[in-house]
């Protein structure tokens, strides 16, 4: 989570530092706030083209009964971009230009559900969603002492008789 807020706090830190940069040394002052506005806009017209190609393929995963997560990544990405695209500044146009640009943006869903999503289902679910469940044996065999859980219940342990009124119900 400390991660998170540093990486909050070190954008826009970026950002400002960069913008001063590109405007005193390399542009002038409204050269780079034309420039900034431009990036915006195109970049709102991308992050809307590309908001709707993946709401068509959502429908289109739905009509077919798949579960669309790959569109609902690309979808929440595409917020994160359009966030990033309004965002005055040129480090977050290029974050979002990464999060709304095909390529890349498959790119960072793959490592989002590598990283993010799957062990989070994975931990919600004890590992059904996705498979991964013991089916024989224990599932962490060099967590303590096998030799202090071990007990001999002798050869006739499992030979259980009942009487007809002992039967369970």
């Amino acid at each position: 989570m400390i991660w998170w807020l540093l990486a909050l706090l070190l954008i826009p830190l970026a950002d400002a530092i960069f913008l001063v940069y590109v405007a005193v040394a390399l542009l002038g002052g409204l050269e780079t706030v034309l420039l900034v506005v431009l990036t915006a806009l195109v970049g709102m017209l991308l992050v809307r083209a590309e908001g709707r190609r993946t709401m068509r393929k959502l429908r289109r995963t739905l009509a077919n009964g798949e579960v669309p997560t790959n569109e609902l990544l690309d979808g929440g990405l595409l917020i994160a971009a359009g966030a990033f695209l309004l965002t005055p500044g040129l480090v977050t146009d290029a974050i979002g230009f990464l999060l709304a640009l095909p390529p890349t943006r498959a790119l960072v869903r793959g490592a989002l559900r590598r990283w993010v999503v799957r062990p989070y289902v994975e931990e919600r679910t004890g590992g059904f969603a996705t498979g991964n469940v013991y089916t024989f044996g224990f599932p962490n065999p060099d967590e303590g002492d096998a030799a202090d859980d071990t007990y001999d219940l002798g050869d006739d342990a499992y030979d259980v008789e009942f009487d007809d009124d002992d039967a369970p119900r």
